[in-house]
């Protein structure tokens, strides 16, 4: 079966995307350009050098100093030009890449340099994207994206990011999210941010459980009430070698609280040593909600198709089990159950099963 699963063929495949950073896919390209606009000194001015130096200065093992690459991105997106543009293009490549259904996050509080307002920087990004969504549907190509907010939680503006996400609900912002070091920084420095929103009945993810261990999934879960994990990825260290679950991962499985896996960011950041390392097979194997997702597009060198592929590769997955993961993204997405569902119905599930017959 892995031998008839060409990679063009996964890239034409629907495919519904939970975890990607705006500031962590920037076209290489563009990040030349807009930072000869505003004098940002790059290690490169060549795009397609400057493209590998960010897969191997990412490429440490360690998430503080892969985050240490974000300085050139977020740095020429101090505007509202460069993130309009920033965020089109995103959209664009994410459908070109066969994405139907996208979830893409940023920290507005990165993006105040120039003096802009956060509402403003907000307003730039959707507007990127809506213009994006529309370059995509004239090219043939269909893709809904879907904004969250991310408050850093190394910093002290959850709060302020909550209300701003619960602001622009209603214009594109879908949910809610905080990132950053995990280490030092619990998730519960920021409840006052997280039982806010849930009073507003709005929809968070948490970075958990990725360069930190147990606790940091337990108290995003359970303290803090997260709908999803990012990442979370060290649940595994809650699983026996013969799959026997501890309490805190058999009640992640029950729940079904989604895990949204990012296989080459994984390994990058040294949360697991390869990608047949990865747990993301014996999750799917014992049927956890795992889904599958690109983190930083950029610092990754990856796409959508690029992390199937590897599963593909890896774990010898056929379409049954790609059609399953991105089945598990849609049903976890935060946009109403009815668009979910249409998403699936009208356009996954056909799809696929054209592929598996």
């Amino acid at each position: 079966m892995v031998a008839t699963i060409r990679y063009e063929d996964i890239v034409k495949v629907p495919k519904a995307l939970l975890h990607d950073h705006l500031d962590g896919g920037l076209r290489p390209a563009t990040i030349v350009d807009l930072a000869a606009e505003v004098g940002h000194e790059l290690p490169t001015t060549d795009p397609e050098a400057l493209g590998r130096w960010f897969v191997d200065a990412a490429d440490s093992g360690s998430l503080e100093r892969y985050l240490e690459t974000f300085a050139h991105t977020v740095s020429v997106m101090q505007t509202p030009p460069a993130l309009r543009r920033v965020a089109r293009e995103c959209a664009l490549d994410l459908a070109a890449d066969g994405v139907v259904y996208a979830e893409v996050r940023f920290a507005p509080e990165q993006h105040l340099e120039q003096d802009l307002s956060l509402d403003e920087v907000v307003e730039a990004v959707l507007a990127g994207f809506a213009e994006g969504t529309a370059q995509a549907v004239e090219a043939g190509l269909t893709i809904r994206v879907g904004t969250l907010l991310t408050a850093m939680r190394h910093a002290a503006r959850s709060q302020e990011i909550a209300e701003l996400a619960v602001r622009h609900r209603d214009a594109g912002v879908v949910g809610f999210d905080i990132a950053g070091a995990e280490a030092g920084f619990p998730p519960t420095r920021h409840l006052d941010a997280f039982e806010y929103l849930q009073r507003e009945n709005f929809h968070f993810t948490i970075h958990a459980g990725e360069a930190f261990g147990l606790p940091s999934i337990w108290q995003a879960i359970q303290w803090c009430g997260a709908d999803r994990l990012g990442h979370g990825v060290r649940i595994i260290d809650d699983i026996a070698p013969d799959g026997a679950l501890g309490r805190l991962a058999a009640y992640v499985r029950d729940k079904r609280i989604p895990l949204e896996l990012c296989p080459s960011s994984n390994v990058q950041t040294g949360a697991v040593a390869s990608i047949a390392d990865h747990p993301i097979g014996l999750l799917r194997d014992l049927r956890f909600r795992a889904t599958v997702n690109t983190d930083n597009r950029l610092m990754s060198g990856t796409s959508m198709s690029q992390e199937m592929a590897l599963l593909v590769e890896t774990f010898g997955y056929g379409w049954k089990e790609l059609q399953w993961f991105t089945i598990n993204a849609m049903k976890s997405a935060f946009i109403p159950f009815d668009e979910r569902l249409r998403i699936i119905d009208e356009v996954i599930k056909p799809a696929y099963a054209k592929l598996l017959a």
